[in-house]
């Protein structure tokens, strides 16, 4: 009888110590998996933060304008600024989430061509923000969306009162600026691109042979891709724009705020068919599925965050 319990008191350590020996004690947590989890957080592979380098381009062309192309839900500069702003507190949550011995971080806004109104052009300036170890601070932080609410709010509304239209000349900062104002080394960079989807500048309007380096209506309408069998018709007569650049596999583009001209079924589709075309092409990072329409910034707001946090 002594030996018999001898024998169970024994057994009954046994389980003890088997069930938890990958035990830290009361929360349950396995040590193997805790030491995993640290050796991982320590190694900087997925729990370091990336640097990023958010940039963003304006296409302050007469899409915007509230005469031309009024809108009674909401104007499209008011999307733009909607975006922005999603696009602003999408880098000021990263930056919360990092510590700041990590951080290397910048964002700012683009034009091309830069606006005649010498006030946007410092407005602009003044977004180009860096926060390093050595100057960022939590308040800071918290300064970049209102800084970028009201600063773009400013720059919309001169551009509208100004009536200059210049256009937007998207293709020639792809060939002459990308690569110096949007890819930094060890970062991860992103270019935004708010636009109707179309390209068009008096100073980069060529074409070569099938291609051109730049997109309308008109243009549309003309190449006949109005008809179901469109994507047929662009490859079979070789159609899309111009490639501005190659190797920009450090650079992923997010084209943001596409308004298809009315009156052709296939419009939108045919924009999406030229911009992922020409990413492809010029080897983006990640090209997209496909352009994100001109929807209301509640809408868009999910779909910047989780770009912004590589989901």
């Amino acid at each position: 009888m002594r030996d018999s319990r001898i024998i169970i008191c024994f057994i009954a350590v046994a389980l003890l110590f088997s069930g938890c020996s990958g035990c830290t004690g009361c929360n349950g947590e396995n040590k193997e998996t805790k030491k995993d989890n640290n050796s991982v957080a320590s190694s900087g592979k997925p729990g370091k933060k990336d640097n990023l380098n958010i940039s963003i381009l304006l296409d302050l062309s007469d899409r915007i304008s509230t005469e031309k192309y009024p809108n009674a839900s909401m104007e499209f500069y008011k999307r733009d600024l909607g975006y922005i702003e999603s696009i602003a507190k999408g880098f000021e949550r990263h930056l919360r989430a990092k510590p700041i011995i990590q951080d290397d971080d910048q964002i700012q806004v683009y034009f091309e061509p830069e606006p005649q109104n010498s006030k946007i052009n410092d407005l602009a300036r003044n977004l180009k923000l860096s926060f390093t170890k050595d100057v960022v601070t939590k308040e800071k932080i918290l300064q970049i969306s209102p800084q970028y609410v009201s600063a773009t709010k400013e720059i919309y509304t001169l551009a509208i009162k100004d009536r200059k239209y210049v256009g937007s000349d998207i293709w020639g900062f792809f060939k002459n600026k990308v690569q110096d104002y949007c890819i930094k080394p060890n970062h991860r960079n992103i270019l935004f691109i708010l636009t109707d989807g179309y390209i068009f500048h008096q100073d980069s309007k060529f074409t070569e042979g099938s291609k051109s380096s730049y997109l309308t209506p008109e243009l549309v309408k003309a190449l006949k891709l109005n008809t179901s069998n469109f994507k047929q018709t662009i490859t079979d007569s070789g159609y899309g724009f111009i490639k501005a650049n190659e190797n920009l596999n450090n650079l992923e583009v997010v084209v943001l705020g596409v308004n298809a001209a009315k009156g052709n079924p296939f419009e939108r589709e045919v924009i999406d068919q030229y911009w992922i075309t020409w990413l492809k092409e010029m080897k983006v990072k990640n090209p997209i599925n496909r352009p994100i329409s001109a929807d209301l910034p509640s809408n868009i707001d999910p779909i910047i965050q989780k770009i912004i946090r590589g989901q």
